[in-house]
């Protein structure tokens, strides 16, 4: 018995690691699945800036197309970028031994990585590149740090960068951020302006490099991460759904086996 339950520990550590994102600070993401606006704009980033080198091999055109109220003929005009059949599954063209010559590892598949990693992760992993010359791709992730993966977001984004890693000779402004102390913030006694400093560590876009407002590319990320979430678990609304309806029914059943159960024991003493 000991030993199963070790086992069972053993098992969920790698899945508690995931989760944690490497003790990152994680901005929250409030994912709607019954968005289909969002899920079919996430669908569409999806298609464009990752199937490149990321598959998602458990889910087919078809499902999709259909869970996201797509008509089959625009998915597979807008979608479908191969000679794949609106029935096949979402895969890529790259072969995993070629990926992993050129990349040293080949790109993991992505329709369970909301499970793996979270809503929370991703949201804030794919809003947290940055410019760093000393990495094989140009780039590095506060979130996980020295990732092997090129920012595919880059144009849309623009340039982010932390002013305390620029090469020497190169300046850009430094966050204000607001102080807090003790978990209160701090604010002018005499203007009841917000007390701030300058960090350097924060991530900085540089207006006017991408062709997305901050406000727009975190959009994009969100709707991206939405879809994502969809892929990870398509019948989670239709669980919850009958989830109701079971409780609904327990509910109501409670009452008659109670109702029967008091009727048996009335002259029991």
């Amino acid at each position: 018995m000991k030993k199963q339950i070790a086992a069972l520990i053993l098992a969920l550590v790698p899945a508690f690691g995931f989760a944690a994102g490497g003790g990152a600070h994680l901005d929250e993401i409030d994912v709607d699945l019954t968005d289909k606006a969002a899920l079919q704009d996430g669908l569409k980033t999806f298609a464009n800036y990752c199937m490149g080198c990321h598959g998602a091999q458990y889910q087919r055109y078809e499902r999709v197309a259909r869970d996201l109220g797509i008509p089959e003929e625009i998915m597979m005009d807008n979608i479908v970028f191969s000679d794949a059949k609106i029935g096949d599954h979402m895969k890529i063209g790259m072969k995993p031994e070629d990926a992993k010559t050129w990349f040293g590892a080949a790109p993991p598949d992505l329709t369970l990585v909301a499970r793996v990693r979270g809503n929370d992760w991703l949201y804030t992993y794919l809003r947290s590149f940055y410019e760093d010359p000393t990495r094989p791709y140009g780039v590095n992730n506060t979130v996980f740090p020295n990732v092997g993966m090129p920012h595919v977001l880059a144009p849309l984004q623009g340039r982010q960068v932390m002013p305390s890693k620029l090469p020497e000779g190169e300046s850009v402004a430094c966050k204000q951020v607001q102080v807090v102390e003790d978990g209160r913030k701090q604010f002018d006694p005499l203007t009841g302006t917000p007390v701030t400093h300058e960090d350097c560590s924060q991530l900085t876009v540089e207006e006017g490099t991408g062709t997305l407002s901050e406000a727009e590319y975190d959009q994009l990320v969100h709707n991206l991460v939405t879809f994502l979430a969809y892929s990870a678990n398509p019948v989670k609304l239709e669980s919850q759904r009958i989830g109701t309806y079971v409780l609904l029914f327990l509910a109501f059943f409670f009452v008659f086996a109670y109702l029967l159960k008091r009727e048996y024991w009335k002259d029991v003493h």
